[in-house]
Parts: structure tokens; sequence; C-alpha cells
């Protein structure tokens, strides 16, 4: 297995990521658009997360949880079983001991593993998370059982190249949640996403 290692700068921070190439990694041993787009906007926006709590679906190379961590936030990172090695390579790299505590690794396969997590984060990340319309129910359940009505979620996708992007977003999410674009850069879209409130049954 090689490795291919890439040095990315946001607001002062340096973020060195490796890949882990011919590793059977698939889409998960690159970084995407959308998640540089999510870290470039959370630098433009001078995000503090500090003492927030935040989960990343699919988090890949884990770029974007490591900035997230470095932010200050206390963060999960997530993705299917075989793709944490590299998850765990890329946080050791990043994360000063120091640090550490803040930063969690683990498995979560959507519409299952979610019910092993709290329902309590401030935050919920995910970039370039929405390319397999076939997955589209599953990550929507586990976004779903993740938040609470306090919950916010970034997601950050590319509308022009991934299938089912727009029906996705434009379609399936607001039938179920609040959800607006924030920012655009080329193809890329970042959506703010949060529950919409559960309407109150009369009880008789």
């Amino acid at each position: 297995m090689s490795l291919e290692e890439k040095d990315y700068q946001f607001g002062g921070h340096t973020v060195k990521i490796s890949l882990f190439k011919e590793s059977f990694l698939g889409v998960s041993a690159y970084v995407w658009g959308p998640g540089l787009a999510l870290c470039q906007y959370f630098e433009a926006e001078k995000f503090n997360f500090t003492g927030k709590k935040l989960l990343e679906l699919g988090s890949g190379s884990g770029i974007v949880g490591i900035l997230a961590t470095l932010l200050g936030g206390d963060v999960t990172l997530t993705d299917k079983p075989h793709v944490l090695k590299q998850i765990e390579y890329n946080v050791s790299a990043n994360i000063p001991l120091g640090s550490r505590h803040r930063i969690k690794i683990s498995s979560l396969v959507w519409g299952t593993d979610q019910k092993n997590y709290p329902n309590d984060f401030d935050f919920i990340l995910g970039s370039d998370i929405v390319y397999s319309p076939i997955q589209f129910p599953f990550l929507l359940q586990t976004l779903q059982d993740l938040c609470s009505s306090n919950t916010v979620i970034y997601l950050s996708s590319d509308m022009k190249y991934r299938e089912g992007s727009v029906k996705f977003h434009e379609e399936l999410v607001p039938e179920q949640f609040n959800s607006e674009v924030i920012h655009r850069n080329g193809s890329n879209c970042i959506y703010k996403v949060t529950k919409k409130p559960q309407s109150m049954s009369t009880a008789f």
C-alpha cells in the first residue's frame, strides 16, 4: 500500500492528510471538493467549536472532522469499519496529544448503527456523502435519529457531478427538515439543515 500525502491550510491550521492508495477504500481514499469547501467555509466564517459536540458522517480522510477538532470541538468521526484505519492515521498526524480526548473514531453504518449513538450533538457534518441514491433512505433515517431540535447539520454536496444530489437536497430533505443553501463554491453547495418541529397532537 502506498501513501499519498498533502498539506492543507485553513485559518492558521495545517492539516496533513495521508490517503491509503491501493487499499480498496474506493471513494474514501480521496479528498473531495465538497470537503474542502466545508473546511474553507469554516475558515471564512471564523467558526469556533469550543465546547460544542460534533459528529461527522462518512469522514473518509478525516479532514473535516480533524479541522473541527482543531477549531475547538469535541468531535466523533465515523465511517464504515474498513475506513477507520485511514482516519486514525490522519488523526494521529494532526491532533496534539493534549487534545486527543476531544476526538473519537468509530464505525457507523447508516440505517443501523446510529441507534448506538446519542442525539445530543450540537452539529452534524457531512461532506460528499450524497452520491448513492440507494443509500438516501438510510442517510435520512440516520440524520433523523441523530439530531435533536437543537442540532445544526451542515451538508456539503457536489450538485453537478453526484447522482441524485439535486433530488436529495431539493425534494427528499425538505420533507423532513428545514434546509437552506448558505454557501456555493463552483458546483459545491453547503446546506444548513435543522429538524422540523413535530406537530403537536391533541390528546382526548
